[in-house]
């Protein structure tokens, strides 16, 4: 049974803004402003996947390589968990302060040494083996960093605006999201083609400065007034782990904030902040530099919405805004992002319109698209078609031939490219014909109006920064209350280790290998919107469950131990 703490100390003095002192402001700006800097290594690599993909991952073909590259982005996902499980145990027992030091010491470490890491061209298969390793110790850091910066923070808020100041901590992501962007565009914009081949590396360099500034900020941090109670009264946690997660009671709130809240939370997060990005430059072949100026736009312009939604949550809850999100979510990303599609490359909405794509193959011919250890040879006539329309990134439908049909693709009502029957010929004839089976699908696609990238001056700027501003702002809906919602669900002497587990496992399994599952669902169709289902199946759980087995907590007392 929780047991209550001693009274928070007396009201601040005068001169003191929204119930929290001039020292206590700058703590809060101070925690939040490292994390900036810690989301801000993170996300580089999620930014600049593409490049690095063809950095690390040359081995593979490039439909591979790239979604090799997201998987690697997604193992630094895999292991917060465990970062959130040997991190949370460590602040539940000796504090908040000295956790964010190591926390972000590993972090910019190890976001500066990708910045140094050869390529595969130069040191071969040990370069995405180390490159893999790096994420590892980024998830591992950042497993155990948000549910200190929130804890922290809601700590020090006073009753009634929690949801108001743990707002600030959810905009960092975002913060740290662009200011990644704008480096990246900097660097681009400044060094031209060179960026793709070194200059990528200096972003990740530039980390070691973010790193002593965030030091050196994190020094300065007094301990959260909380747990100095709890240690004063000898209240705090001596088995964090077995009370959160070996005790039902706990374990139940635990696996219900999980499904029910951080799950969801976590698509919509993904869907409206990277998986946007990557169909954008990915399937709508939009330029890297133009994408990356829209979305930073559109963040720019939504990132208010964090704070709005979060003070809005002190009032009418947590629970409705973020349930709330995540049916909208679900009820409009497919006329959300064929909207985008129409907006961003208007060729490719033209194209499939009036002459769309079916691939005619006997489905035992047919494997998917996806190659990721660079040793499966596509040579069925099936996968020499579906392998040409990945990597251009065209949709297609499936229909299904009669066993041993040599597969073909039908160009609407135009023409019919048959393939040829590969794993039967030489390596010298199948050079010749698989040459001359390019030629006559690029020959086709391109009569058909199929483009290899987007046309800058059909792209519909505002449209696409006004459809990137909606999935942004369907993010400050899920995400602005849940950390004030976490940290009330929980008692103060395991509340660090009880909520980062499932917020890590929500957004670190379920968010964090959407861009991947997403867009393996698509190699698998070739169907580009397939991979939303993903997303929208999962909110639609989370919606379900949070409402009806979450409690509202809004004005709940926290200083309980």
């Amino acid at each position: 049974m929780a047991t209550t703490l001693a009274p928070p100390k007396p009201p601040p003095p005068a001169g003191s803004i929204g119930g929290i002192t001039k020292e206590e402001q700058l703590v809060i700006f101070a925690s939040s402003l490292g994390t900036v800097f810690e989301w801000y290594d993170f996300y580089l690599y999620g930014s600049l996947a593409a490049i690095i993909g063809k950095q690390f991952f040359s081995a593979l073909n490039e439909t591979s390589a790239f979604i090799f590259a997201l998987l690697a982005f997604a193992a630094g996902f895999a292991v917060r968990p465990f970062g959130a499980i040997v991190f949370g145990r460590l602040g539940d027992m000796i504090g908040r302060k000295y956790t964010f030091l190591v926390t972000i010491l590993i972090m910019g470490l190890s976001t500066f040494i990708v910045g140094l890491l050869p390529s595969y061209a130069t040191i071969g298969v040990a370069a995405p083996i180390i490159l893999i390793g790096l994420r590892l110790l980024q998830g591992l850091a950042l497993g155990g960093e948000y549910g200190g910066a929130a804890t922290y923070v809601a700590e020090h808020a006073p009753p009634g605006k929690r949801g108001f100041f743990t707002s600030f901590i959810q905009t960092t992501a975002t913060i740290g999201l662009f200011l990644s962007l704008l480096v990246i565009l900097g660097c681009r914009n400044l060094l031209g083609p060179a960026f793709d081949t070194w200059g990528w590396r200096i972003p990740f360099v530039l980390s070691a400065l973010l790193l002593a500034i965030s030091v050196y900020i994190r020094l300065k941090l007094s301990e959260s007034p909380v747990f100095k109670r709890m240690k004063e009264e000898g209240k705090a946690s001596k088995a964090p782990l077995t009370e959160s997660f070996l005790r039902w009671g706990n374990l139940k709130v635990v696996l219900l904030i999980l499904f029910g809240g951080t799950a969801g939370q976590g698509v919509v997060w993904y869907t409206g902040m990277f998986y946007e990005l990557f169909f954008l430059q990915q399937t709508l072949k939009v330029d890297p530099s133009t994408a990356n100026i829209l979305v930073a736009i559109a963040l720019v312009l939504a990132t208010p919405f964090f704070i709005v939604f979060g003070a809005l949550s002190d009032k009418i809850g947590r629970k409705r805004i973020i349930m709330a999100g995540c049916v909208i979510a679900a009820l409009t990303y497919f006329p959300v992002f064929k909207a985008l599609t129409r907006a961003a490359n208007p060729d490719i909405a033209a194209a499939e319109a009036a002459h769309p794509v079916t691939v005619v193959a006997d489905p035992k011919d047919c494997s998917v698209q996806f190659d990721p250890i660079g040793k499966t040879q596509f040579t069925t006539s099936c996968d020499l078609v579906k392998s040409f329309l990945a990597k251009r990134a065209i949709p297609y439908t499936n229909e299904e031939a009669p066993a041993g049909t040599i597969a073909s693709a039908k160009i609407g009502g135009g023409a019919t490219i048959s393939s040829f029957p590969g794993r039967q010929l030489a390596p010298a004839e199948f050079k010749t014909q698989n040459a001359a089976f390019q030629k006559q699908m690029t020959d086709a696609v391109n009569a058909a109006g199929y483009p290899t990238k987007a046309d800058p001056n059909k792209i519909n700027r505002p449209m696409v920064i006004f459809l990137l501003w909606l999935l942004a702002i369907y993010v400050t809906l899920v995400y602005a209350p849940i950390a004030a919602w976490l940290v009330e669900l929980f008692p103060a002497r395991i509340r660090y280790t009880s909520m980062s587990l499932p917020y890590h496992i929500g957004n670190g399994w379920f968010g964090g290998f959407l861009p991947t599952i997403a867009f393996a669902m698509v190699a698998a169709t070739g169907d580009i919107y397939y991979g939303l289902w993903y997303p929208i199946v999962i909110a639609v759980m989370t919606a379900v469950i949070g409402t009806l087995f979450l409690p509202e907590t809004k004005d709940r007392e926290i200083h309980h131990a």
